[in-house]
């Protein structure tokens, strides 16, 4: 009987000591949360940790960990804390899939922070691992959330990286200018880049239109719709479907400007309105 009780005894002492862990934690993450806020990364990666180790199984103390490494990562500066806090930032992120292998933030924050070290990669096959690498997070988060736009447009985004560099390096070694207008004249490189670029290119239209099928306002995916089409012209067999292509991305172009002129009078007619009423307000 004595040890029944002792041992029911002990159990309620564990439960009560993990629940003021749990409590504990939830009081360092908040304290996390603030110093993050006033951008004290440093101190709010401590509160963060201890949040972690107070509450392992609980995978918002190491989200916020994760956020809060990357948001000192610098893109470009090769110091050897730099890339440390990359590193410590997706190895964070990778445990929470462990637990929760469908949480969009964090598989949209290894996609972004796959795609942020690409860019300043000067290793060309290096660039274009990471940029894959990166594709593979944002199918991921595609697959998790159907609707996020964002990733319909990181993933053609990168397939523009990849076919914008060879573009401008053909043209280049074509002596063509920035402005001068296409089709390429040169037979053998206008083959070897729609060999090798066509689909990718393809394949980055098809993303943008997945975007703006979700949100039909997106005129950042809108811009690059416009440079896809305009880009890819210079594949084009003749100046008659040049000109036909340009066309359709000048009107790409005047429907981001549209949109971006109609989003800003709702911001600035919604700032007008909340303003008039609070002048309402304090005229009671």
């Amino acid at each position: 009987m004595k040890s029944t009780i002792l041992v029911a005894g002990i159990g309620l002492l564990i439960l009560f000591a993990t629940g003021c862990d749990k409590l504990r934690s939830r009081d360092a993450l908040n304290h996390g949360v603030q110093a993050y806020k006033g951008a004290h990364y440093s101190e709010a990666v401590d509160y963060f940790k201890n949040a972690v180790q107070l509450d392992p199984e609980n995978t918002m103390p190491r989200l916020y960990l994760a956020t809060a490494y990357m948001s000192q990562y610098i893109p470009g500066a090769v110091s050897p804390e730099n890339i440390q806090l990359a590193d410590q930032a997706k190895a964070e992120f990778l445990k929470v899939l462990e637990k929760s292998p469908s949480d969009t933030t964090a598989l949209a924050s290894l996609a972004s922070l796959s795609y942020q070290q690409a860019q300043s990669m000067p290793d060309l096959d290096q660039k274009l691992k990471k940029l894959d690498d990166a594709k593979e997070w944002y199918l991921k988060l595609i697959a998790a959330d159907p609707q996020n736009k964002e990733g319909f447009y990181s993933l053609a985004v990168i397939d523009w990286v990849k076919w914008y560099a060879a573009w401008m390096k053909a043209r280049a070694e074509l002596g063509l200018r920035p402005e001068e207008p296409g089709p390429l004249k040169d037979k053998k490189v206008k083959a070897d880049l729609q060999t090798q670029y066509s689909a990718i290119i393809d394949d980055g239209m098809k993303n943008l239109q997945k975007a703006l099928d979700i949100d039909p306002n997106y005129d950042d995916a809108m811009a690059y719709m416009n440079l896809l089409i305009r880009e890819k012209a210079d594949l084009d067999d003749s100046p008659e479907q040049y000109k036909i292509d340009t066309d359709t991305a000048d009107k790409w172009v005047q429907k981001a400007l549209d949109t971006k002129k109609a989003k800003a009078k709702k911001a600035a007619d919604a700032a007008a309105a909340s303003g008039a009423g609070v002048q309402a307000e304090e005229a009671k």
